[in-house]
């Protein structure tokens, strides 16, 4: 399906910074929380995966999409991707619009996290901001689906902006990855339906799972339940996803192929004391898996891969400060082990 000569990993979407406050606990209304630390980093599902490919050694090409505010929020975003060797000259400046950002709020008490998002100019992302031609990479990833307001549009014929997106990328020659949202919503149908023809690899938990296919994964006490994973996992294979659903959870990943190969793979058994913040688990582990599919990998060992590169990421707060080489994240997954799925 791709060209030998193609290499690399575009990314598109949300373009993010996130506001971390680690706080001793999350308060009720009008009540008071402390704040114990604060940091910022990078945020949004490109951000995060390219920021995490970069910290892996990923020796890919790694290039870039999506709309900036002309603000300071804008600038770093540049900065960071010239630091790290990213190709930016798809991430557009929009006169009037602010960068988007999001204050994360992650408590100490339960390691839970609260988002505040400001959408700002990631709304404002059109399919007109997307050029295939000029991206002669292998794979394209796009998200959140579910938080871009205009592709988010369903239109006259019944697609997305987002669908026609990922259409042309496909049409392009690239394999085509995609992610979710948690929304609180019942759009899931509608909105993330007409994609999933023109998606390859689909990344989403197993909340936005069940919300895509009424089958309920989170068992007794929020139990992850493999088996009911993976039949909602075959629906949204049926539904039109052409390569592999990868259902995701603290406790580990499932992953089923359109033939209908099934793949659960257990998280690793982090030290809950070396644990700091969760936030970019998921994106994390999306890089991983990427990773390995990009260099051909057998899906057991991308899989691997990628839960090993999300324990890493636990051991920082923001999304991917904690992300080593990914062969340190192999080797992180023999020392602490792998629980069951």
């Amino acid at each position: 399906m791709h060209t030998k000569e193609r290499a690399g990993i575009l990314a598109g979407g949300n373009w993010i910074i996130d506001q971390i406050k680690v706080i001793d606990r999350y308060p009720e209304e009008e009540k008071l929380s402390n704040i114990v630390t604060e940091y910022t980093g990078n945020g949004g599902a490109p951000f995060n995966v390219l920021t995490a490919l970069y910290n892996m050694n990923a020796s890919v090409p790694l290039r870039a999409i999506g709309v900036l505010g002309e603000d300071d929020r804008g600038d770093m975003i540049l900065q960071e991707c010239r630091k790290m060797g990213i190709d930016a000259r798809q991430l557009t400046k929009l006169s009037g619009a602010d960068t988007s950002y999001t204050d994360v709020m992650t408590a100490t008490e339960t390691g839970k996290r609260t988002f505040f998002h400001y959408r700002g100019a990631n709304a404002l992302l059109e399919e007109e901001h997307f050029d295939f031609s000029r991206a002669n990479v292998r794979i394209f990833h796009l998200g959140y689906l579910l938080l871009l307001d205009r592709l988010d549009e369903v239109t006259d014929g019944g697609l997305t902006g987002a669908a026609r997106v990922l259409k042309s990328a496909k049409e392009a020659g690239l394999m085509t990855s995609a992610d979710l949202v948690s929304e609180q919503s019942n759009r899931y149908q509608e909105v993330v339906g007409s994609s999933l023809p023109f998606i390859d690899l689909l990344f989403l938990n197993e909340y936005e799972a069940e919300r895509l296919t009424g089958v309920t994964i989170a068992g007794e006490a929020g139990r992850f339940q493999a088996a009911q994973a993976r039949k909602a996992a075959e629906t949204i294979l049926d539904r039109g996803v052409q390569a592999w659903v990868l259902i995701h959870a603290p406790q580990g990943v499932v992953a089923v192929s359109k033939e209908k190969e099934y793949l659960p793979q257990g998280g690793l058994k982090v030290p809950p004391e070396q644990i700091k913040g969760a936030v970019g688990a998921g994106d994390a582990l999306a890089a991983g898996v990427l990773y390995g599919v990009h260099e051909h990998w057998e899906m057991s060992k991308s899989l691997a891969l990628g839960v090993s590169v999300a324990a890493m990421s636990l051991r920082e707060v923001t999304s991917t400060g904690g992300i080593k080489p990914w062969q340190e994240c192999m080797a992180l997954g023999k020392q602490f082990g792998y629980r069951k799925v």
